[in-house]
């Protein structure tokens, strides 16, 4: 017979009981902080997914590659060398969608998105309630942008009357403005065939007939002229090397609330950018990493970034004027001159100056020092070939510059010609060959005109190379005489044509 249970053993019992649970759960919790420990430690455990202190909208373009190579992936994570390094979470989304892009930016869902320094005056209505800042350049276009066009176009120049396809209002349209005050030509001169993005220009020249020319971004230049019998790319970005910049832009709020990160992010993304310039390796572990988040093959990213110049630290000092030698295209200029070009076009309406939307701070407090950190150097031309006085020239601009009778020297008035009329395009197109010709009208003898206008070609030249430190290899002189007049003006028999063949004639080569 069972004993009957007391009041206190029955208390007891319940003790014990629930005594157990307790260490039960205490076990349970403890392993599973054990695991998680393990994990941590482990594996490139995601931390804070989607909760980050720098988000960055981007699009698919290789020169992202600097932040998405030093944050090892798009998102934050623990093995991110931002994370290491600094102790700041970073994250990436691909927004390709344009006007996507710029929603997640004005909603704070990101907190920098890409745009270009040429082409933000035109969206400069749209942003200007954000208080936007331009806060680094992150490329130059090289061989990203390219103008193809059909057999028989073998110039810009050739252009005149033909039907172009082009996207207004982006750096597409840049690109094209740029290579026809190369060509002394202008809108008006061409027939514009407007298509919504650059990938709708190579599809209207690969099927419209009647498309002559089109503005389309790498690889579909390739694409095109291998689809189109005859075809050719008259210019690229990789000639036009300091047209087409890329830059991140973030809202004057969340900059006064993130200096520290904002800097420490810019640091990250800088030396990023310098070990991929420095190293194949590094720069195929960046193609990689792009690949995973993005729709691009190894081999696409890694064609992508070769597109482009990654620019440095030194760069930057460059682009915002932070370098008192340096005498190339800089931020100021560049978005000024295309903000007047949009202006007069109807693209971009109030002028916003480029001193109220930089912001230098994060670059002028970086403590980056090292080579791999400076400046690209000018391009190494080789010394000129009596091949290249003849080659075809893929675009030309007369220029008239007075000279005093007999006289090669420039006075002032000519060196303030040069400077406003092609000293800007020599400093876009740094990577084309400039071949300056001079030219003379008939009066007095035939060998004295052409040593003289081989004299003043050179005198041009030599201006060029000493006010913006250009290489004299880059220069071919040639000096026609009277042998070029312009046509109509064969005869030289009126005042208005002997000075119209007094010319000084700027082209690019590829």
């Amino acid at each position: 017979m069972a004993a009957k249970l007391t009041t206190f053993s029955k208390l007891l019992i319940t003790l014990l009981i629930v005594g157990g649970i307790g260490f039960l759960i205490l076990k349970l919790t403890n392993s599973e902080s054990i695991r998680e420990n393990f994990n941590s430690k482990d594996k490139p455990a995601v931390k804070n997914k989607g909760k980050a202190d720098v988000k960055v909208g981007v699009f698919s373009w290789g020169g992202y590659a600097p932040g998405f190579y030093f944050n090892e992936g798009f998102d934050a994570n623990s093995n991110s060398r931002f994370s290491k390094e600094y102790g700041i979470d970073v994250s990436f989304e691909v927004i390709d969608d344009f006007d996507a892009n710029r929603q997640a930016w004005k909603a704070g869902d990101v907190d920098l998105i890409g745009t270009t320094a040429d082409a933000l005056p035109t969206e400069m209505e749209g942003l200007k309630e954000f208080d936007p800042r331009i806060v680094f350049q992150v490329d130059w276009s090289r061989g990203g942008d390219a103008i193809i066009a059909k057999r028989g176009i073998n110039s810009i120049n050739d252009l005149k009357g033909k039907i172009v396809a082009v996207t207004p209002s982006t750096p597409s349209q840049t690109f094209l403005l740029w290579m026809l005050e190369a060509a002394n030509m202008t809108l008006s001169d061409i027939n514009i065939l407007e298509v919504p993005s650059a990938i709708d220009a190579a599809t209207a020249f690969k099927g419209d007939k009647n498309v002559d020319a089109a503005v389309v971004w790498s690889p579909d230049d390739e694409i095109s002229i291998r689809e189109v019998p005859g075809s050719t790319v008259l210019q690229s970005t990789r000639e036009a090397s300091h047209i087409v910049a890329d830059v991140f832009i973030a809202k004057k709020e969340w900059i006064d609330e993130h200096k520290d990160e904002l800097n420490s992010f810019y640091e990250g993304w800088m030396k990023g950018a310098a070990e991929i310039n420095s190293s194949q390796e590094n720069k195929e572990k960046a193609a990689r990493i792009m690949a995973e988040g993005t729709f691009f093959s190894d081999e696409d990213a890694l064609a992508s970034i070769n597109n482009v110049r990654l620019t440095t630290h030194g760069d930057n000092l460059n682009f915002f004027g932070k370098n008192a030698d340096y005498k190339g295209v800089t931020g100021e200029i560049l978005y000024t001159k295309m903000t007047n070009e949009y202006i007069a076009l109807g693209f971009a309406e109030t002028p916003y100056s480029w001193r109220m939307l930089a912001y230098p701070g994060a670059i002028s407090s970086a403590q980056l020092t090292g080579s791999a950190h400076n400046a690209e150097g000018q391009k190494d031309f080789q010394p000129a070939t009596e091949e290249d006085k003849t080659a075809p020239a893929v675009a030309s601009k007369p220029v008239s510059i007075s000279f005093a009778t007999g006289q090669f020297a420039l006075d002032a008035n000519a060196k303030t010609i040069v400077d406003l009329q092609f000293s800007d395009v020599a400093k876009a197109f740094g990577n084309s060959r400039v071949r300056v010709e001079g030219n003379t009208d008939n009066v007095g003898g035939y060998q004295m005109n052409v040593d003289l206008s081989k004299k003043r070609a050179q005198s041009v030249a030599d201006y060029l190379q000493k006010q913006y430190n250009m290489s004299p290899n880059r220069f071919i002189i040639v000096g026609n005489g009277p042998n070029k007049p312009v046509p109509g003006c064969e005869s030289n028999a009126t005042e208005e044509c002997r000075a119209q063949n007094r010319r000084t004639e700027f082209q690019l080569l590829k």
